[in-house]
């Protein structure tokens, strides 16, 4: 489409567009609405191919070019919300919830007994440098924390309109963030106390010389103890507890405002993507890395600490409490309002 030239000697406000009738009738045939005005026109309404080929040719004013971005970014949030909805079935479930647990239990035994009695060829996710361990695992609760931290707020809110309950919510972060804190140190220190000091990680030499952790570091030695799966602990526990805060999403109805609507299907769809990776490089773990027994340990540690959690002290009064479900969001709503 090409801009019919012009010779007037006044021109109209930028938004109108000087347009060949040619390139009008396209726009029209398309579904766009077209002001004119002694030749000009204005682009009022829009859509689709014509609207990205009349941007494409420059023909489009400030304030539709504007409305043009609004559509890309409603198209983005539709798009995201349907895919929240063809994953919540799946991912939000009581079902879920209920074998989740059992289920990484199995993946951590069934991939220990591959790596004990038929060990499957190294591979890139057999080495420790690989993108998804060094940026995600590495940060495992981090990015757990990033994504959890607006999707409780966001949601609670929306559901109670009430800060005193969303902030008791978010409480469930810093108690994670304990549990976390303490149970990694808790794996560290009993490394230290089973552990000894040997020449290289082949374990040929024992150093007897250097009694302590820091002193085989120091001296360039390999330090060799009871190392309890650090990565089966919180990946098991991350995971356990995302498919439990995502349960809220049953609850939640924001047709209202569709673009919070996008902004929560997206924090959804970020969380079931986390989920995934969680669930592979645990698998990955149980694989390559750690024997039997220290992934059993840290598994088992993952699970304790999500039931001590979601299925006994959240049920208590004094505690930051379960997402809301559709059974006692009406309770809640009567007993918190703002």
């Amino acid at each position: 489409m090409r801009a019919a030239s012009t010779g007037a000697a006044a021109f109209p406000p930028p938004p109108l567009q000087r347009l060949s009738e040619k390139c009008a009738c396209a726009l029209r045939k398309g579904g766009g609405a077209l002001a004119s005005r002694g030749g000009w026109y204005r682009v009022t309404q829009y859509s689709g191919r014509e609207l990205r080929g009349a941007e494409d040719a420059g023909l489009l004013s400030p304030s539709g070019q504007r409305r043009r971005g609004l559509a890309r970014e409603k198209s983005g949030m539709e798009y995201a919300d349907r895919s929240a909805h063809f994953l919540l079935p799946y991912l939000g479930n009581s079902a879920v919830r209920r074998l989740m647990p059992w289920g990484l239990l199995l993946l951590m035994l069934g991939g220990s007994f591959i790596k004990e009695w038929s060990p499957v060829p190294e591979s890139y996710m057999s080495n420790k440098r690989n993108l998804l361990n060094i940026y995600f695992v590495k940060f495992a609760w981090a990015w757990t924390l990033f994504l959890l931290l607006p999707f409780i707020s966001i949601t609670h809110y929306l559901l109670t309109r009430n800060l005193v309950v969303v902030a008791q919510r978010l409480s469930t972060l810093l108690a994670g963030t304990a549990i976390w804190y303490a149970c990694t140190g808790v794996f560290l220190h009993i490394e230290d106390l089973t552990g000894s000091c040997y020449s290289s990680s082949n374990l040929d030499v024992l150093l007897k010389e250097h009694p302590s952790r820091l002193q085989c570091q120091q001296a360039h030695g390999f330090w060799h103890g009871f190392d309890i799966s650090g990565h089966c602990f919180l990946l098991s526990y991350c995971v356990l507890m995302i498919v439990e805060e995502i349960t809220v999403m049953h609850s939640l109805n924001t047709s209202r405002n569709p673009r919070l609507q996008g902004i929560v299907s997206i924090l959804f769809l970020a969380l079931s993507v986390l989920i995934f990776i969680w669930v592979w490089m645990f698998f990955t773990t149980a694989i390559y890395f750690h024997n039997l027994s220290q992934k059993v340990f840290g598994t088992l540690m993952g699970l304790l600490a999500w039931y001590g959690t979601y299925r006994f002290w959240y049920l208590k009064p004094f505690s930051p409490g379960l997402p809301p479900q559709r059974t006692n969001l009406s309770a809640q709503k009567s007993n918190h309002s703002l």
